[in-house]
């Protein structure tokens, strides 16, 4: 994949996300996909990432939305940096923090999503 193949795959992910279509949030992943949330909790196979992705996608967090900042692309080593900002609602409040994902593809295909948060953890407990 070129680098502009890459970066337009990786805008294409988030957009999905923003849209709130976990069908085609899905359809980038491998079938031996894996996906490393930012707390350290690691699934894999498309069944435990979109278990992992489902509480967002039904509203558990009012609406969330990434915001883009900033996306390297390597096309050598298949790989996408995206740093972004979220915006959602934690316990009826609206708030938002910086992170990035690592995104790696082969073949057209997301093999692993590792996610990385400036956030205060476990941010969803009591």
């Amino acid at each position: 994949m070129s680098r502009a193949e890459l970066l337009d795959r990786a805008r294409r992910f988030v957009a999905a996300f923003n849209r709130n279509d976990l069908d085609a949030v899905m359809a980038f992943f491998a079938d031996d996909g894996i996906y490393d949330e930012f707390n350290g909790r690691r699934n894999v196979g498309r069944a435990a990432i979109r278990a992992a992705f489902a509480p967002q996608f039904t509203g558990a967090y009012g609406k969330m939305q990434f915001l883009d900042e900033d996306l390297f692309a390597d096309a050598e080593s298949g790989k996408v940096m995206a740093s972004w900002r979220c915006t959602l609602s934690i316990k009826g409040q609206p708030t938002s923090w910086r992170g990035l994902d690592l995104l790696h593809f082969e073949q057209g295909k997301l093999v692993k999503k590792l996610t990385y948060a400036k956030a205060k953890a476990p941010l969803f407990q009591d």
